[in-house]
């Protein structure tokens, strides 16, 4: 038989695992960083269950601030 965590158990559980990913953090263009930072904005996107392709971009595009990035957004 198949038991269901009441639904505090998975608002908690839901909490802790949006507390583990950090929120995006903005990309200045420097080509160091972008490797890291890629990976936690996809990291960020998956948790957040962003699956639209239009909210995809309006998301990456308002991490992009400062350099070369900044012509882009």
């Amino acid at each position: 038989m198949l038991t269901v965590p009441a639904p505090a158990v998975q608002n908690k559980q839901a909490v802790m695992l949006k507390s583990m990913i950090l929120d995006l953090e903005w990309f200045n263009g420097d080509r160091t960083k972008f490797e890291d930072w890629w990976r936690g904005t996809c990291l960020f996107l998956k948790s957040n269950r962003v699956t639209a392709t239009d909210d995809r971009i309006t998301t990456i595009l308002a991490c992009l601030r400062g350099g070369v990035a900044d012509i882009y957004a």
